[in-house]
């Protein structure tokens, strides 16, 4: 199962902790391609030239894999779909739900992979 979008694609868990443990900032949104989703998807995509320094990717939501987010404690209220996470060294550092605007994701960017 892979997203039908420009973005890196994660398939696995054990890729997840792959992606996170190599590189220093990560944006990982983990959606369908829903409404709510692919606008986020959509600037993700606008941001990589911008941000040279953070790895965008996506992962399904419906996938078994997923639950190394799905079930992360900062994503543990979250109703709305995607859940947009971002790490720093391995770390997550920021999570969101739902949809999300281009001002949103770049201050988070700015302020917490900087």
């Amino acid at each position: 199962m892979v997203l039908g979008t420009n973005l890196k694609h994660i398939a696995t868990a054990a890729q997840h902790n792959e992606v996170i443990n190599n590189n220093e900032n990560v944006m990982i949104c983990c959606g369908r391609m829903g409404p709510m989703c692919i606008p986020v998807y959509d600037i993700m995509e606008d941001l990589e030239e911008e941000y040279p320094h953070v790895a965008f990717y996506d992962m399904p939501f419906d996938s078994p894999e997923a639950h190394v987010i799905r079930n992360a404690p900062e994503c543990s209220s979250f109703m709305g779909l995607p859940f947009t996470v971002y790490y720093k060294n391995g770390k997550l550092v920021k999570a969101t739900s739902s949809i999300q605007s281009k001002a949103q994701i770049t201050s988070i960017l700015n302020e917490k992979l900087a």
